[in-house]
């Protein structure tokens, strides 16, 4: 199902709870998962991968990162994130000591006699970040790198100003709070946990979600509170200042609907601006979809051992990405790819989307209630409960979302790149949010989710907004038609903003809020459109 390199061996073997002692005293509980024979080469001769998690050893993740690598010939270290299952130092401090603690592991392997081969660094999520961690400063043993579904400031990406990514970071920390419990693993695989964290997403302020989530306060749901992206506060934990400094061999896999697909493009564009031939492949998955963490793991026990046996992995274009639409993948030379120009396609009165604009189309207006706010429908989630594309019909029925149709293709629209929308709007409170999103509206109706996101305003008269909406590259076929979404909120993907101008983290009280979008002669709202 996975569609793994085929395995060399399905003996293996298994050392638990190893103990690593790192520089502050503190004691790292480890795994070591080992083929039983190698045929030709000495077992201490073979890689090793190196994963650091936060999820502990066992379940799928355990599974796909322990044993289905080691039964492709290679040594795998999988060492507990302190706080964590065993490993020492308190609770669990969310990225706090990731680079420390990686780079001691990664001295203590190098002492082992079975750790004598190349290394590489491979991990998913929050485990992908402490590859990150540690990249820039790496040891002359590691030989390559896999980060999956992850960035260079993982959580940070979350953080923008003046909004707050309720859903992704409330179910992060009630899983990381709750997984060492008994019958964690399969009440999390059966969602029987979900009506209690939709719930909690409901408190006002959103400083007592953790409370009304866990009956206590968790430091790290506080911090990302009370400082966003650009606080220096994150400094120690913000990795993306030294990609460009990494010279290890990177291959980075993610999908068009992954929570941290904007930084993990940033990432690797960084890393070919400074010359450093990476690699990516971008998969039509979510975060959680289990056809990525298959390519990943494949792209570990294919092209990261080959470098790590000092073999040249077989060729591969620099960019490999599934085109939606087309259902095929593509290669290409870089991220964005050339080649494509930018559309514009204007929104106007009635409902309508066209490439030109009509001078006189007087605004739409829309109004907003944060007491009952526009929900979220697919895309980006962390919690595996329908994510990505999702008709998104039901959504479009109601008052508070404003829909923009083209007419019918009459030949297929290739769109790969980065999107946005310009919109200029007018609202009648001191704050309001702004969701846009692009659909594609095939034969029957259906109107697929391709591509959004959400910006806050401070509007002030007539406002002009930009929203860099998810990149994505999908064909829009002849005989469908395109959609743009404009709606206030998306939750409780996002937090509800009340329309007040209070901090989103303290605000109580709602205030419904009227928004008119302009799409006339001098206001051109559209959507902007790599596109051939």
């Amino acid at each position: 199902m996975l569609k793994l390199p085929p395995a060399v061996t399905r003996d293996v073997t298994v050392e638990r709870d190893i103990r690593i002692t790192v520089e502050d005293g503190v004691t790292l509980l480890a795994d070591h998962w080992a083929p039983a024979a190698s045929s030709g080469v000495p077992l201490e001769q073979l890689p090793t991968v190196v994963v650091r998690t936060a999820y502990g050893p066992g379940g799928p993740l355990g599974w796909m990162y322990g044993r289905a690598i080691a039964e492709r010939g290679l040594h795998v270290l999988m060492v507990r994130s302190r706080g964590t299952f065993g490993s020492g130092g308190g609770s669990f401090l969310a990225m706090r000591h990731e680079r420390a603690d990686g780079l001691a592991t990664l001295r203590w392997l190098a002492g082992q006699p079975w750790g004598q081969g190349g290394v590489v660094l491979a991990g998913s999520s929050y485990f992908g970040y402490t590859t990150w961690a540690v990249a820039a400063e790496a040891p002359v043993q590691v030989k390559a790198m896999v980060p999956h579904i992850t960035s260079s400031r993982l959580a940070l990406g979350l953080l923008r100003p003046g909004r707050f990514e309720l859903d992704t970071l409330t179910n992060w920390v009630w899983n990381t709070e709750t997984q060492e419990r008994p019958r964690a693993l399969l009440r999390s695989m059966l969602g029987l946990d979900r009506k209690r964290v939709a719930a909690a997403m409901t408190t006002l302020p959103l400083t007592e979600v953790d409370k009304a989530l866990l009956g206590h306060r968790s430091p790290f749901f506080q911090e990302t509170l009370r400082h966003d992206q650009d606080d220096p506060y994150w400094k120690d934990e913000d990795h993306s200042g030294t990609v460009a400094d990494v010279t290890v061999p990177v291959s980075s896999v993610t999908g068009w609907y992954d929570i941290f697909l904007t930084d993990q493009l940033r990432d690797f564009q960084a890393l070919a601006a400074a010359g450093r031939d990476p690699r990516l492949t971008v998969g039509p998955w979510w975060h959680a979809d289990p056809a990525g963490m298959g390519a990943a793991v494949g792209e570990v026990a294919g092209w990261g051992a080959a470098l790590a046996r000092g073999e040249q992995p077989p060729g591969q274009a620099p960019v490999r990405l599934f085109v939606m639409g087309a259902k095929q993948w593509r290669d290409f030379d870089q991220w964005p790819p050339a080649g494509y120009s930018q559309q514009r396609w204007h929104l106007r009165s009635g409902g309508r989307l066209a490439r030109d604009v009509n001078p006189a189309s007087p605004p739409t207006a829309f109004t907003y209630d944060p007491d009952d706010p526009t929900p979220s429908l697919g895309g980006p989630k962390l919690d595996a409960n329908a994510p990505g594309p999702r008709d998104n019909r039901p959504l479009e029925k109601r008052a508070d979302v404003l829909t923009f149709t083209s007419p019918v293709l009459e030949a297929d629209l290739e769109v790969i790149g980065e999107v946005a929308a310009q919109v200029w709007l007018r609202a009648d409170r001191p704050s309001c949010d702004l969701f846009v999103r692009l659909c594609d509206v095939d034969e029957r109706g259906r109107s697929i989710n391709v591509s959004d996101d959400l910006v806050t305003v401070r509007p002030d008269g007539i406002t002009e907004v930009t929203v860099q909406l998810s990149p994505t590259a999908y064909v829009f076929r002849r005989g469908h038609r395109l959609r743009v979404q404009v709606s206030a909120g998306a939750f409780p993907r996002f937090a509800r903003n009340l329309g007040g101008g209070e901090p989103v983290a303290t605000a109580t009280t709602s205030h419904v809020t009227t928004i008119q979008i302009l799409h006339d002669g001098a206001h051109p709202s559209a959507v902007l459109l790599p596109a051939r």
